[in-house]
Protein backbone atom coordinates (compact mmCIF):
# COMPACT_ATOMS: atom_id res chain seq x y z
CA UNK A 1 0.00 0.00 0.00
CA UNK A 2 1.26 3.65 -1.24
CA UNK A 3 2.13 5.64 1.84
CA UNK A 4 0.01 8.87 2.03
CA UNK A 5 1.95 12.19 1.32
CA UNK A 6 1.64 14.41 4.43
CA UNK A 7 -0.14 17.83 3.32
CA UNK A 8 1.66 21.25 4.62
CA UNK A 9 0.05 23.85 5.73
CA UNK A 10 2.01 27.01 4.18
CA UNK A 11 0.23 29.40 6.35
CA UNK A 12 1.03 27.41 9.74
CA UNK A 13 4.45 26.60 8.75
CA UNK A 14 5.07 30.15 7.86
CA UNK A 15 3.53 31.64 11.35
CA UNK A 16 5.01 29.29 13.53
CA UNK A 17 8.79 29.91 11.59
CA UNK A 18 8.88 25.86 10.60
CA UNK A 19 11.10 25.38 7.29
CA UNK A 20 8.39 23.72 4.69
CA UNK A 21 9.75 20.41 4.13
CA UNK A 22 10.35 19.37 -0.04
CA UNK A 23 8.59 16.47 -1.85
CA UNK A 24 4.98 17.25 0.44
CA UNK A 25 1.60 18.22 -0.68
CA UNK A 26 0.81 21.94 -0.29
CA UNK A 27 -2.21 23.70 1.40
CA UNK A 28 -1.62 27.26 0.29
CA UNK A 29 -4.49 30.36 0.59
CA UNK A 30 -5.24 32.48 -2.49
CA UNK A 31 -6.92 35.47 -1.53
CA UNK A 32 -10.15 33.55 0.86
CA UNK A 33 -9.83 30.04 -0.90
CA UNK A 34 -7.76 26.97 0.07
CA UNK A 35 -6.31 24.78 -2.01
CA UNK A 36 -3.89 21.67 -2.16
CA UNK A 37 -1.55 21.18 -4.57
CA UNK A 38 1.61 18.57 -5.40
CA UNK A 39 4.16 20.59 -6.89
CA UNK A 40 6.50 22.21 -5.35
CA UNK A 41 7.30 25.38 -7.38
CA UNK A 42 4.49 27.03 -9.53
CA UNK A 43 4.29 29.97 -11.83
CA UNK A 44 2.30 33.50 -10.98
CA UNK A 45 0.73 32.47 -14.17
CA UNK A 46 -0.25 28.74 -13.00
CA UNK A 47 -1.36 30.14 -9.20
CA UNK A 48 -3.63 32.77 -10.86
CA UNK A 49 -5.01 29.99 -13.81
CA UNK A 50 -5.77 27.69 -10.22
CA UNK A 51 -7.57 30.73 -8.82
CA UNK A 52 -9.78 30.66 -11.63
CA UNK A 53 -8.51 34.76 -12.50
CA UNK A 54 -8.60 34.33 -16.48
CA UNK A 55 -7.51 35.13 -18.55
CA UNK A 56 -4.29 35.59 -15.53
CA UNK A 57 -3.02 38.59 -17.76
CA UNK A 58 -5.29 40.85 -16.19
CA UNK A 59 -4.32 40.10 -12.85
CA UNK A 60 -1.34 40.96 -10.36
CA UNK A 61 -0.21 38.05 -7.87
CA UNK A 62 1.16 38.80 -4.87
CA UNK A 63 2.96 37.05 -1.88
CA UNK A 64 2.35 37.69 1.09
CA UNK A 65 5.62 36.88 3.66
CA UNK A 66 6.53 36.43 7.38
CA UNK A 67 6.35 39.82 9.23
CA UNK A 68 3.47 41.53 6.55
CA UNK A 69 6.35 41.95 3.49
CA UNK A 70 4.17 41.80 -0.03
CA UNK A 71 6.44 40.76 -3.12
CA UNK A 72 4.60 41.21 -6.67
CA UNK A 73 5.22 37.61 -8.75
CA UNK A 74 4.93 38.50 -12.28
CA UNK A 75 3.16 35.94 -14.75
CA UNK A 76 5.93 33.68 -15.75
CA UNK A 77 8.01 33.86 -12.22
CA UNK A 78 8.53 30.40 -10.34
CA UNK A 79 7.61 30.68 -6.81
CA UNK A 80 8.50 27.63 -4.68
CA UNK A 81 6.52 27.31 -1.37
CA UNK A 82 9.95 25.90 0.45
CA UNK A 83 10.94 28.97 0.21
CA UNK A 84 11.31 30.42 3.91
CA UNK A 85 8.74 32.60 5.01
CA UNK A 86 5.50 32.38 2.66
CA UNK A 87 2.34 32.89 4.09
CA UNK A 88 -0.14 33.45 0.90
CA UNK A 89 -0.97 34.91 -2.08
CA UNK A 90 -3.19 37.82 -3.22
CA UNK A 91 -4.77 38.88 -6.31
CA UNK A 92 -5.77 42.29 -8.26
CA UNK A 93 -7.50 42.57 -11.16
CA UNK A 94 -5.97 44.91 -13.53
CA UNK A 95 -8.73 46.72 -15.01
CA UNK A 96 -8.48 49.86 -14.20
CA UNK A 97 -9.10 52.58 -17.20
CA UNK A 98 -6.40 54.59 -18.52
CA UNK A 99 -6.06 57.47 -16.65
CA UNK A 100 -7.82 56.24 -13.23
CA UNK A 101 -5.89 56.91 -10.22
CA UNK A 102 -6.13 55.43 -6.72
CA UNK A 103 -4.67 57.61 -4.11
CA UNK A 104 -2.86 56.35 -1.25
CA UNK A 105 -2.53 59.25 1.06
CA UNK A 106 -1.54 57.04 4.72
CA UNK A 107 -0.67 53.60 4.76
CA UNK A 108 -3.03 50.92 6.54
CA UNK A 109 -2.42 48.06 8.47
CA UNK A 110 -1.45 44.97 6.72
CA UNK A 111 -4.22 42.98 7.79
CA UNK A 112 -6.55 45.77 5.96
CA UNK A 113 -4.54 46.22 3.06
CA UNK A 114 -4.82 42.33 2.53
CA UNK A 115 -8.34 42.26 3.16
CA UNK A 116 -9.01 45.46 0.17
CA UNK A 117 -7.00 43.64 -1.99
CA UNK A 118 -9.09 40.36 -1.98
CA UNK A 119 -12.05 42.25 -2.86
CA UNK A 120 -10.57 43.12 -6.33
CA UNK A 121 -12.19 46.31 -5.94
CA UNK A 122 -10.66 49.97 -6.61
CA UNK A 123 -9.58 51.62 -3.20
CA UNK A 124 -8.41 54.42 -1.83
CA UNK A 125 -6.80 56.57 1.40
CA UNK A 126 -7.83 59.82 1.48
CA UNK A 127 -6.62 62.64 3.97
CA UNK A 128 -8.13 65.79 4.15
CA UNK A 129 -10.01 68.45 6.68
CA UNK A 130 -12.89 65.91 7.54
CA UNK A 131 -10.53 63.06 8.68
CA UNK A 132 -8.77 60.15 7.54
CA UNK A 133 -11.01 57.78 5.28
CA UNK A 134 -10.98 55.10 3.24
CA UNK A 135 -13.19 54.63 0.26
CA UNK A 136 -13.80 51.40 -1.62
CA UNK A 137 -15.32 51.94 -4.86
CA UNK A 138 -17.91 49.83 -6.47
CA UNK A 139 -18.99 48.14 -4.00
CA UNK A 140 -22.04 45.87 -4.19
CA UNK A 141 -25.58 46.55 -2.20
CA UNK A 142 -28.29 43.64 -1.70
CA UNK A 143 -31.60 44.18 -3.49
CA UNK A 144 -34.01 46.84 -2.58
CA UNK A 145 -32.55 49.95 -3.18
CA UNK A 146 -31.60 52.79 -5.94
CA UNK A 147 -28.17 51.29 -6.43
CA UNK A 148 -26.31 48.31 -7.07
CA UNK A 149 -23.00 49.34 -6.14
CA UNK A 150 -21.98 52.64 -4.51
CA UNK A 151 -18.74 53.90 -2.81
CA UNK A 152 -18.54 53.39 0.75
CA UNK A 153 -16.09 55.90 3.03
CA UNK A 154 -15.24 54.34 6.31
CA UNK A 155 -13.21 56.74 9.11
CA UNK A 156 -9.96 55.76 10.48
CA UNK A 157 -10.24 57.87 14.02
CA UNK A 158 -7.14 58.35 15.96
CA UNK A 159 -5.96 55.35 17.79
CA UNK A 160 -7.46 53.03 15.45
CA UNK A 161 -7.25 50.06 16.20
CA UNK A 162 -7.56 50.00 19.48
CA UNK A 163 -10.39 53.12 18.65
CA UNK A 164 -13.12 51.50 16.78
CA UNK A 165 -14.37 52.04 13.70
CA UNK A 166 -18.03 53.44 13.44
CA UNK A 167 -20.81 53.68 11.02
CA UNK A 168 -19.98 54.04 6.88
CA UNK A 169 -20.79 57.02 4.68
CA UNK A 170 -22.06 56.15 1.27
CA UNK A 171 -21.90 57.59 -2.14
CA UNK A 172 -24.33 58.13 -4.20
CA UNK A 173 -27.14 58.16 -1.53
CA UNK A 174 -29.09 55.22 -0.74
CA UNK A 175 -32.80 55.29 -0.86
CA UNK A 176 -35.50 51.94 -0.89
CA UNK A 177 -37.15 51.00 -3.90
CA UNK A 178 -40.20 50.72 -2.23
CA UNK A 179 -40.30 54.13 -1.14
CA UNK A 180 -39.83 53.79 2.58
CA UNK A 181 -37.48 56.25 4.46
CA UNK A 182 -34.03 54.66 5.95
CA UNK A 183 -33.63 56.14 9.27
CA UNK A 184 -30.54 57.84 11.10
CA UNK A 185 -29.35 59.45 8.06
CA UNK A 186 -27.29 62.50 7.79
CA UNK A 187 -25.35 63.89 5.19
CA UNK A 188 -21.36 64.14 5.65
CA UNK A 189 -19.30 66.36 3.34
CA UNK A 190 -15.77 64.32 1.77
CA UNK A 191 -13.74 65.71 -1.17
CA UNK A 192 -16.99 67.98 -2.14
CA UNK A 193 -19.33 64.87 -2.57
CA UNK A 194 -22.20 64.10 -0.18
CA UNK A 195 -21.72 61.41 1.10
CA UNK A 196 -24.76 59.64 3.14
CA UNK A 197 -24.17 58.70 6.92
CA UNK A 198 -25.60 55.79 8.58
CA UNK A 199 -25.70 56.19 12.44
CA UNK A 200 -25.02 52.20 13.12
CA UNK A 201 -23.54 51.81 16.57
CA UNK A 202 -21.69 48.59 18.22
CA UNK A 203 -24.16 47.35 21.35
CA UNK A 204 -23.07 46.89 24.49
CA UNK A 205 -23.21 43.12 24.23
CA UNK A 206 -21.48 43.39 20.57
CA UNK A 207 -18.10 45.77 21.84
CA UNK A 208 -15.35 46.50 19.38
CA UNK A 209 -12.32 43.60 19.97
CA UNK A 210 -9.01 45.02 20.08
CA UNK A 211 -6.94 42.56 18.14
CA UNK A 212 -10.28 40.76 16.61
CA UNK A 213 -11.74 44.05 15.16
CA UNK A 214 -10.34 45.48 12.26
CA UNK A 215 -11.47 46.46 8.65
CA UNK A 216 -13.09 43.51 7.62
CA UNK A 217 -15.04 42.84 10.09
CA UNK A 218 -16.41 46.51 10.20
CA UNK A 219 -17.24 45.64 6.53
CA UNK A 220 -19.20 42.70 7.21
CA UNK A 221 -21.44 44.31 9.27
CA UNK A 222 -21.44 47.01 7.06
CA UNK A 223 -23.16 44.60 4.43
CA UNK A 224 -25.72 43.46 7.39
CA UNK A 225 -27.08 46.88 7.69
CA UNK A 226 -28.00 46.63 3.98
CA UNK A 227 -30.04 43.52 4.47
CA UNK A 228 -31.11 44.84 7.88
CA UNK A 229 -32.92 47.44 6.53
CA UNK A 230 -35.03 45.13 5.18
CA UNK A 231 -35.74 42.91 8.32
CA UNK A 232 -36.70 46.10 10.72
CA UNK A 233 -39.07 47.45 7.96
CA UNK A 234 -40.11 44.37 4.90
CA UNK A 235 -40.20 45.52 1.62
CA UNK A 236 -43.97 47.57 1.08
CA UNK A 237 -46.20 45.24 -0.94
CA UNK A 238 -48.46 47.81 -3.18
CA UNK A 239 -51.76 47.69 -2.76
Amino acid sequence: MAEEIEIVDLEAYSKEGRPVPKDKKYRIKIDREVYVVEKECMTGRELLTLAGKKPPEKYQLNMKLKGGKVEPISLDEKVCFTKSGVEKFMTLPLDQTEGQVTRKQFDLLDEDVEFLESLGLPWETLSESTGRWILIHAYPVCEGYNAEKLTVAVKIEPGYPRTQLDMAYFFPALSRSDGQAIGATSVQQIESKSYQRWSRHRTRQNPWREGIDNLSTHMSLVSYWFKQEFEKKPNAVPA
